[in-house]
């Protein structure tokens, strides 16, 4: 008896920007001013190669972008909220601990699926796009909403205690907000083709937001993001390859048999270093880290969403996914016809 598993893609994409835009000289200048510290002119600019980001409004939530992209992609697919029967929230940011600001989204839109958060770091929304993918392919749903909101800026820190505490701060300093949406359900040709993860767990304390759970439950110090970025970088560079040539090995593609490789940005000497160390053609890249910053888990769903109406049936992407913890991901998507 042969079991034929059925495919399963992406069939509408949606992203959002909050209306606030930053640059990273006013950044600057605004910690600068607050620290009474005299940073280097141009010194955020220059070592990000961020100019500016979105920042989402002092009573804009995680879960208001998650909403609004999710209206979009359910609008452009011609379906109503009702259609949906597995709600999931993929972010690193929540609107709160407690509940899952699935919850919170599944109240505005007026659906009444199977909601949930997943959570892990800057790959929650590629977890949640295979999460849905392996939740249908086991029948335990049919069409299925994935969203995302991301506000990190909210944890950056707006004065800073000197030079010692900016190393560990300055990471946070590369953060954007944005929103993002996906439909995923069955589909009769290409779909997600592969996936593959890796996951260095012992690498945990590297970089994140420590508080509001069990270890920082109360207080604003845990709030914020601390992290050793050329630590994280090391890291990411010394086991990244293995899994892009696991892909490679297992799939038989190599990069000109992909339309667009879409990488999680964090800041452009990341990213640069990333084209010189996997050998992947410049031109496949959607850069949007100079203009958007360090979307967090959006970073992908943005991408898709610039690069999707000049995707044709039969193209396929690769996905590139880093997060703290530290994970790795891969996703092959190809277009459906």
């Amino acid at each position: 008896m042969t079991l034929t598993v059925p495919r399963v893609g992406i069939t509408a994409v949606a992203s959002v920007l909050p209306e606030r835009e930053v640059t990273t000289a006013e950044l600057q200048d605004q910690v600068a001013a607050a620290s009474g510290l005299p940073l280097p002119a141009g010194m955020f600019a220059q070592t990000t190669g961020i100019d500016r980001r979105r920042v989402a409004a002092t009573d804009e939530y995680a879960s208001d972008l998650a909403v609004r992209a999710a209206r979009t992609v359910l609008d452009r697919a011609g379906l109503d909220a009702l259609d949906v029967d597995l709600l999931l929230f993929a972010s690193a940011t929540r609107d709160m601990v407690e509940p899952a600001t699935a919850h919170v989204v599944q109240a505005a839109l007026g659906s009444r699926a199977h909601a949930l958060d997943v959570t892990n770091a800057c790959n929650s929304f590629l977890n949640g796009i295979d999460l849905a993918r392996s939740m249908i392919v086991a029948g335990r749903a049919r069409r299925a909403l994935v969203v995302t909101g991301e506000t990190p800026t909210r944890s950056m820190r707006p004065r800073l205690e000197g030079m010692a505490q900016a190393r560990k701060a300055f990471a946070g300093f590369t953060f954007g907000d944005a929103g993002a949406a996906v439909l995923v359900e069955p589909v009769r040709t290409g779909g997600i083709l592969d996936v593959d993860s890796e996951t260095h767990s012992e690498h945990w304390p590297v970089g994140g937001i420590f508080g509001g759970g069990s270890r920082h439950p109360r207080g604003d110090e845990h709030t914020y993001f601390t992290g050793d970025g050329h630590k994280l970088r090391g890291i990411f560079e010394k086991i990244g390859l293995g899994l892009l040539e696991r892909v490679a090995f297992r799939t038989g593609l190599g990069w000109d048999d992909y339309a667009r490789v879409l990488v999680h940005q964090v800041t452009m000497p990341y990213l640069q270093r990333f084209v010189e160390v996997a050998g992947v053609p410049a031109g496949k890249l959607e850069i949007t880290v100079p203009e958007l910053g360090n979307l967090a888990s959006a970073t992908l769903g943005v991408q898709l969403a610039r690069v999707r109406d000049r995707l044709a049936p039969g193209d396929r992407v690769l996905f590139v996914g880093l997060g703290g913890g530290v994970s790795l991901m891969t996703m092959v998507w190809e277009v459906s016809s």
